[in-house]
């Protein structure tokens, strides 16, 4: 008996074996087994999250106006969807922030309301494109789903509580930081009950019950059940911390923002609307059009068109979106940062090419887009229609400039065997460079205009020198303003590197004055040149003018301006005249 029970107790190494093995090729090593025997026997209180261990603060102090006028930078028009994103946006992160500083949280308010928001418009607004410029802004975890890929829970289809796990995983597991997230589902009108379908609609009503909690308040366990690398997540993380606490996460804070294009609601507003108006004196509303309607969006019409009410009384902030016009369209094509024309940039530059817009040119794929009534998605398609030729062709030709005129529009063909014949490569050169100055010049006025946003925000200062500079650099390289911004302020900062080295090395007080900095930058733009080259330079042209000054009157402070750099000769022999004798 003693030997049988002594094999029995051997089984379960062998099981563990024959199961290691199964699920090594069944999952390759993401699954391990892991036994009691070398667990930890340490127990924490189940429930917790690691933000009820970890108390660190969130670091949110972006005020509405600030986040507006960085919206503004990418965004055309939409004047009043930017003011209510940005205000709603800002004001619930800071609610957090101040909440937890005074260590009073929000859950201590009975009843506490979160902010989340609905946002109307018609397909190829920019909704998507707002949302996740706000969220890489403001650097909190952000995560994107379409509405229809849920169903109510216990169906096939995915499960809104996954939407907070991808939270974490964008979060890098940081509990804490996904409690602070911001969740946008696209495509909600979707979900809308169809009154042509009898009975239950999991894909519809069914998605609109299970959102009701998360949108609210509720407690999301981590674990996915019947999962099993899931649960050998748990337990490997059990024997790595000898806790057994249950991964929560509390979405009390995370801010939920649904959008659709809603294009039957408006017919909806419409027919209230009309209710209301009958009889004399009544206002005739069949002359207005859908984007007017949908700003008299009431809780009603949402309910009509198919939603619950509880569903619509968890969006108390709607942000109605403008349709674009075709000058609209034209404008976004002329932002600096759009990403349709840097993204088109980016394609040629992949085979060494450079290609610029004539305003000509952009006017008119402007126009083609508005007729595609599809918003500013219809510059994308437009763009890829009208260049798709010249994208095959001009990689197989020794060609490094393309300019996309009026004329490559509106005749392609002729166009294309014209630049690729180069009989008139003198013509296309100067097109080229005429395009290069109007854009260059439209950038650096652009960059002048908003000066003082770029200035405080960088910690640089913009002169009209240094913003034809910036804009230089931007036509040259594609990139988005910011980071062309960016790069001449790190050259401005290796300038003031060379003053400290200077002092550090030689114990002399140099000064760049504001002219000299601008043509030490152009140095590094144009002729690539590094700090150990101008250090050495410094060195070699100035060092023994200075340290006879030094020597004969003390003096340890000299200030270098332009013309100083350019010829150092004449600098010296002036300076020295003027301090020695």
């Amino acid at each position: 008996m003693e030997k049988e029970k002594n094999n029995i107790l051997q089984d379960p190494k062998k099981i563990e074996k024959e199961l290691g093995e199964f699920l090594n090729k069944k999952f390759g090593g993401n699954v391990k087994i892991i036994t009691s025997s070398v667990l930890p026997q340490q127990k924490t209180p189940l429930g917790k999250s690691s933000s009820e261990e970890n108390k660190t603060l969130i670091n949110f102090n972006i005020k509405p106006l600030e986040l507006i006028a960085y919206l503004d930078q990418y965004v055309v028009r939409q004047t009043k969807a930017k003011s209510i994103l940005s205000t709603k946006i800002c004001t619930h992160f800071n609610r957090i922030r101040h909440s937890q500083s005074t260590g009073n949280g929000l859950s201590k308010i009975t009843g506490n309301i979160k902010s989340n928001i609905l946002m109307l418009g018609p397909t190829g607004i920019g909704k998507t494109y707002l949302i996740k410029l706000i969220a890489k802004k403001i650097g909190v975890p952000f995560v994107k789903a379409d509405a229809t890929k849920f169903s109510e829970t216990g169906y096939v289809g995915g499960d809104v509580e996954d939407l907070i796990r991808d939270l974490v995983r964008e979060a890098n597991d940081d509990i804490k930081l996904a409690e602070c997230g911001i969740v946008y589902i696209d495509e909600i009108d979707k979900i809308a009950a169809s009154p042509s379908v009898i009975g239950a609609q999991v894909s519809r009503t069914g998605v609109q019950r299970a959102l009701l909690k998360p949108m609210e308040e509720t407690d999301v366990n981590l674990k996915v059940p019947h999962d099993p690398i899931s649960m050998m997540q748990e337990l490997e993380s059990y024997q790595r911390t000898g806790k057994r606490a249950a991964r929560i996460v509390n979405t009390a804070n995370i801010l939920f923002i649904v959008s659709g294009a809603f294009s039957e609601l408006s017919d909806i507003i419409r027919k209230r609307l009309s209710k209301q108006n009958i009889g004399f004196g009544s206002k005739l509303v069949k002359s207005k059009k859908e984007n007017e309607l949908l700003k008299l969006t009431k809780a009603e019409d949402l309910v009509n068109f198919g939603f619950e009410s509880e569903f619509i009384g968890r969006l108390p902030v709607r942000c109605i979106l403008e349709t674009l016009s075709q000058k609209d369209l034209f404008s976004i094509l002329k932002m600096p940062n759009n990403p349709v024309i840097l993204s088109k940039r980016l394609d040629f530059s992949a085979y060494d090419i450079k290609i610029i817009f004539t305003d000509e040119a952009l006017k008119i794929l402007a126009e083609r887009a508005y007729e595609e009534n599809t918003g500013a998605r219809g510059l994308v398609s437009v763009i890829e229609e009208a260049l798709l030729d010249f994208e095959e062709k001009l990689p197989s030709h020794d060609l490094l400039k393309f300019t996309v005129t009026k004329q490559v529009l509106e005749d392609p063909k002729n166009q294309l065997e014209d630049f690729l014949s180069k009989q008139n490569s003198l013509e296309w050169d100067n097109l080229y460079e005429k395009a290069l100055l109007d854009h260059k010049n439209y950038i650096s006025e652009y960059l002048m205009a908003n000066s003082k946003i770029f200035s405080i925000r960088h910690g640089l200062t913009f002169s009209q020198i240094r913003c034809n500079m910036i804009a230089l650099y931007f036509c040259n390289n594609v990139m988005e303003i910011e980071d062309a911004i960016k790069k001449i302020k790190k050259y401005h900062d290796s300038i003031k590197e060379i003053e400290i080295e200077v002092l550090k090395s030689y114990n002399l007080n140099i000064f760049f004055e504001e002219d000299a900095i601008d043509f030490l930058i152009e140095q590094f733009i144009s002729h690539n040149a590094t700090i150990q080259e101008i250090l050495s330079k410094i060195y070699d042209n100035y060092y023994n003018g200075f340290n006879l000054i030094r020597e004969k009157t003390g003096k340890n402070r000299f200030f270098l301006s332009k013309n100083a750099l350019i010829d150092n000769e004449t600098y010296l022999n002036d300076l020295i005249r003027k301090e020695i004798q």
